[in-house]
Formats: structure tokens, sequence, C-alpha cells
């Protein structure tokens, strides 16, 4: 009986350890793309570059433009915005490498960070995005 219970033990320890590996690839993935792809124009703390390039940090854009941000990041901009009442006209790469996954983690890192407390995305709802997005700005 012990040895059982031992056995069951060091079987539901290593099934532990082995699914906790499964997601640390993934744990700060949002944080690592955005200093991959954004942090150069929108900076280390989301403030933007005045004039130029709009912050992220406590953007009203990320609110009013939820449902277009998952194309955004993949095709990037060309033309005015506005983002708390001061526009901008600088073209914006997109990253068209991303995955949905990861575009869904560098959206909720973006979303929850940089003094901002919006809803977060499902990779379904960005999937969903994604199969609708307008005609690349290319």
């Amino acid at each position: 009986m012990r040895k059982n219970r031992f056995v069951t033990g060091v079987l539901g320890l290593m099934a532990l350890t082995t699914l906790t590996q499964c997601f640390t690839d993934k744990q700060n993935q949002g944080q690592k793309l955005y200093a991959q792809h954004c942090q150069s124009c929108h900076m280390e703390d989301g403030s933007g570059l005045r004039g130029l390039i709009p912050p992220i940090a406590k953007a009203d854009y990320l609110q009013t433009h939820r449902d277009e941000l998952a194309c955004l990041i993949r095709h990037g901009a060309d033309g005015p915005m506005v983002v708390n009442g001061i526009e901008y006209n600088k073209e914006m790469p997109g990253v068209h490498t991303l995955r949905p996954d990861e575009i869904t983690n560098l959206l909720n890192y973006i979303q929850t960070n940089f003094g901002n407390k919006n809803e977060r995305y499902t990779l379904t709802e960005v999937k969903g995005m994604l199969e609708t997005c307008p005609v690349p700005y290319e």
C-alpha cells in the first residue's frame, strides 16, 4: 500500500512538472514580443515618441479600436490615427510572421500593462479578427 502511494505521488509530481514545462515557453511571451517588435518605437514604458509615434500607455485607442488591433499588428497601419486626442500620421509596419497565439499574447500584454486595464483577448477572438482583416495597407 505504501509503495503504491509513493509511486502515485512520484507519477503525479512528474505529470505536474511536465505540464508546467509545457507552458514555460509562453510565459512572458507578450512582454518579449513587445520588446522585440514594438519597444523601439513605442518606447519601453509605452509612452511613444512625442508628436511622431502614438503612446500605448493609457491609450484610449486600445479600447475604441479593440476589434482592429490584431489586424493592426499583423498588417501595420498607414494614415492618420487619433490617440488620446492627438493625431499621428506615421506609418507603422506590420509583423506578418507572428502567429495568432503570439498576437494574442502581445495584445494581452499591451492591454494589461502601461497603465492599461483593458479586457484581455482570447485566441479564438484574435483568430476571428485575423480572418476578417481588410486588405493589407501595403
